[in-house]
């Protein structure tokens, strides 16, 4: 069956505009309630959120639907989506469930869940809560309805959970560190896991007001982290994303270390040590240049779907410990079930500090192949990857591009647009190169657009 509400990430949308809605909010906190109880367990539900205005709204909400199905209701604040996804299991509850739009503006939100083992929900548990959507609300007797409780110690736990996962004896005695947390979930957990580990850290995205989440800081958007880095003289800086499930790094000569050279640095230092499993998992999307360099060291390298949760789902597959994508998700199962900022950036700067290298130069040996996209409306029900002449162009310049490049075409899973997107080892020969084929598919894809708008 096709989902009619969840994505690769739960449920998100503009808030006010369904499906992201008070009344459907406090329906899906219903549904989601009633499928848990069929399932057993503790009978309790985790809660948490990042910064935005709107979780005060959305968390009434889903409070409101689970105390009608029955479920107790542990609220835990603001606190990153790895950390939902740790105290769900720790606490041993029936889920978490995470109001936020990750990396979103504030106009937007969205909710996901977690399993009681602290993973995604598969797709099975996904289609019973949206069945349950069709249906009418019915409540508990009055004497079964839920209660609601706050864990107090849900920052504390979680600050300890991501300082163990630095290998022992590792500390950051003596580096200074920028950490950006994106005015978002991670404002107050972050900052203090580096501090306690010994860390001198300048605290920067720490200012939450319910809007600015996101705004000119975090991890899409790193040029005043450069700054501060260079101008403080800092070891490297830290940048995470509204929920703190993402992170990229800039390194103490302010040059930004983004995913596939972060999952590159952990990839190599586990592998030194003996202590990595199963193949590294990325994404189509992922740099070409660490796919070749993982290769050089006999580390096979496989591709999944953009997403984390396909990255996930692959690991499992192949029996896998790391994976991750360009964006800074990075998933370390050795570590926890789900992507984390802050223990990914750990994982770097420990292999760093066990090698008695600057930052940097945990990169080092991984060369980023210049990469080109270029975004092609496409008109309702346009299909150019099935076009001969499309085909007939992508397989040319493969060709071409040997094992030195790539080409991929994608459609968005957000835009009417099919991403075209050419790596190669000469940056202007690769624009040329998906200009030329962008313009092939747009050819394919116009007439399409003229009747969908009918110019």
């Amino acid at each position: 069956m096709e989902k009619r509400y969840f994505g690769t990430d739960g449920i998100r949308g503009r808030v006010g505009e369904p499906p992201i809605t008070a009344d459907f909010v406090l329906k899906l906190g219903w549904a989601a309630g009633r499928v848990f109880r069929e399932h057993g367990g503790s009978g309790r539900v985790l809660i948490g959120k990042d910064t935005r205005l709107s979780n005060y709204m959305f968390e009434s909400a889903l409070e409101a639907g689970l105390s009608a199905a029955g479920m107790n209701i542990q609220l835990l604040g603001p606190i990153p989506t790895p950390g939902i996804a740790y105290l769900t299991r720790t606490l041993r509850a029936d889920a978490g469930i995470v109001i936020s739009a990750s990396h979103n503006s504030h106009e937007d939100n969205g909710i996901k869940f977690f399993s009681a083992d602290g993973y995604k929900l598969d797709d099975a548990l996904e289609l019973a809560i949206e069945a349950y959507l069709d249906r009418s609300l019915e409540t508990v007797g009055s004497a079964a309805l839920g209660k609601a409780s706050r864990v107090m110690d849900a920052p504390g736990r979680y600050i300890e959970f991501c300082k163990h996962t630095l290998m022992p004896g590792v500390g950051l005695h003596g580096l200074t560190l920028v950490v950006d947390c994106a005015n978002g979930a991670g404002y107050q957990m972050a900052p203090a896991v580096f501090e306690e580990l010994g860390a001198r850290v300048i605290r920067r995205g720490v200012e939450p007001d319910g809007l600015n989440i996101n705004v000119d800081c975090g991890s899409t958007c790193v040029s005043e982290l450069q700054r501060v880095v260079l101008d403080a003289g800092a070891d490297g800086g830290i940048a995470l994303d509204g929920d703190g499930d993402r992170v990229i790094m800039v390194d103490e000569r302010g040059r930004v270390m983004d995913g596939d050279q972060l999952l590159w640095a952990i990839a190599r230092s586990r592998h030194q040590a003996g202590g990595l499993r199963g193949p590294v998992v990325g994404t189509q999307m992922s740099n070409l240049g660490l796919e070749l360099a993982l290769s050089g060291m006999g580390i096979d390298f496989l591709r999944a779907q953009v997403g984390d949760r396909y990255v996930l789902e692959m690991l499992h597959a192949r029996d896998g410990i790391l994976g991750g994508e360009s964006s800074g998700h990075i998933v370390c199962l050795d570590r926890t079930t789900t992507g984390d900022g802050i223990v990914a950036a750990l994982q770097v700067l420990g292999g760093a500090i066990e090698s008695g290298v600057p930052l940097g130069d945990a990169i080092n040996g991984m060369d980023k192949l210049p990469q080109h996209m270029v975004n092609v409306p496409v008109g309702r029900g346009a299909q150019p990857m099935a076009d001969a002449r499309v085909t007939a162009a992508v397989e040319t310049l493969e060709a071409r591009l040997g094992k030195a490049g790539r080409v991929l075409l994608r459609p968005s899973g957000t835009e009417p647009v099919v991403r075209v997107m050419v790596e190669g080892r000469e940056d202007a020969q690769v624009r040329a190169h998906a200009e030329a084929l962008a313009e092939e598919v747009a050819a394919y894809c116009q007439p399409e657009v003229s009747a969908a708008t009918g110019d």
